[in-house]
């Protein structure tokens, strides 16, 4: 495998992305794009900008709050969000903002909004308005529902999305209320769908010279997951839909109780089982247990068993037992714990975040966000550590990108249109 070397630019380096996103899933597929090594362009109201900017909670020179103590607080998600990319202000419902748009998009390779359907239009920063500065331009849209249209009052946060998706009703046991997600995989599974379809058309626009609309919706980006565990087909046989704790149709499998947390087992290969029944101490020889369909024909009855061994017992004793006798388990972790892993720490599949305003220590650990968990073997990845103010590139972006004089963004700035 060819060695990584400092000379090789990252993937995307060259590519130049306008990013009008806002909230979470537009975010983070424009974060996606710049940890590849695109310049991505955040396209702000000078009045506020994202409003993730003032979402709880704060960093600043008091540490952690829930409220802002300071003017240069910031909040946690624009630590997160914003890394490695540009602040520019643009307010777009001014008229004449319009013509900066068309400017921004000739000098770009890739527009990317999530605003409810049919807001670019209506601002005149929708796909037409940007193909026809720039016939190149991929222009992605990330929506609730796509754009075909919208059930409902057509409103789209996360919960809206795990409710509709069938997702809230696959966890969680038979009778249960229904369970959110505490991950926002609505928010989160569509940008990587879009991350997707942006490379794909981003192919297919350097190969022809065309580019094109890239239509995600979050809606269908979850639902597609849902469908593809196939749990939907489990009713007509008899079983939930809803796994709980445990997934019978590969027993043993699942999430055990032990004297002081918990430990998750995967063993639906006849070698794993019988270690998980070796671990246990027998029985070896029960026909119960000795085929794979067998196993899930007593899945209530091996895991049951399983559980009364492991809660008698540490995670960690357990944890060892099973392992020694080659069985795929894990202690179930919380998150605090999870993202300070040491494997994925050095790996920079998380990271820590940094306030741009203050000094510290990289073996800082304190604040730990989500780092580029994709490793080429010769070019580099990763996020920036760089968090821009709000409308901070203004003179990069207008004057150095655009070419536009002092004199035309003081005019600009003058009529509200960029400040």
């Amino acid at each position: 495998m060819p060695e990584r070397t400092a000379e090789v630019p990252r993937p995307l380096e060259g590519i130049t992305v306008i990013d009008l996103t806002i909230a979470l899933a537009g975010p983070y597929a424009t974060l996606l794009l710049s940890g590849l090594g695109a310049r991505v362009i955040k396209v702000e109201n000078p009045d506020g900008g994202d409003r993730v900017r003032n979402n709880a909670p704060y960093f600043g020179r008091d540490g952690l709050s829930l409220t802002r103590q300071h003017d240069d607080d910031m909040s946690l998600g624009t630590l997160e969000r914003t890394r490695g990319k540009e602040s520019a202000t643009l307010n777009l419902k001014n008229p004449a903002a319009a013509e900066v748009f068309a400017d921004l998009v000739r000098h770009a390779d890739i527009v990317v909004e999530n605003y409810s359907r049919g807001t670019a239009d209506r601002l005149g920063v929708g796909y037409a308005a940007a193909r026809a500065a720039n016939p190149r331009v991929v222009y992605c849209s990330i929506s609730g529902f796509g754009a075909g249209g919208e059930p409902g009052g057509g409103k789209a946060m996360d919960a809206i999305i795990q409710a509709l998706s069938g997702t809230m009703m696959t966890s969680g046991e038979d009778g249960d209320p229904p369970v959110r997600v505490g991950v926002p995989v609505g928010d989160l599974s569509a940008p990587l769908f879009a991350v997707i379809g942006i490379l794909g058309a981003l192919r297919q626009a350097e190969a022809t010279g065309i580019g094109q609309h890239v239509d995600v919706s979050m809606l269908g980006s979850l639902t597609a997951l849902v469908a593809s565990e196939q749990s939907h087909l489990l009713e007509p046989l008899g079983r939930s839909g809803r796994s709980g704790r445990f997934m019978p149709r590969l027993a043993p499998f699942g999430v055990f109780r032990t004297t002081d947390g918990w430990v998750a087992v995967c063993a639906p290969e006849t070698k794993f089982a019988r270690g998980v029944l070796s671990a246990l101490g027998g029985p070896l020889d029960d026909d119960r247990f000795a085929t794979r369909d067998g196993r899930v024909a007593h899945a209530d009855e091996l895991h049951a068993l399983i559980e009364d061994w492991t809660s008698t017992r540490t995670t960690q004793d357990a944890v060892s037992a099973l392992e020694a006798n080659g069985v795929p388990c894990a202690p179930v972790r919380n998150p605090s714990e999870a993202v300070r892993d040491e494997l994925l720490l050095s790996r920079r599949d998380t990271v820590p975040l940094r306030h741009p305003g203050y000094e510290s220590d990289e073996s800082d650990e304190s604040m730990i966000g989500s780092g580029l968990p994709v490793h080429l073997s010769r070019s580099p990845t990763g996020y920036s550590s760089s968090v821009p103010t709000l409308g901070e590139h203004n003179d990069r972006v207008y004057r150095d990108l655009l070419g536009y004089s002092p004199e035309r963004i003081d005019g600009l700035l003058g009529r509200g249109v960029i400040g």
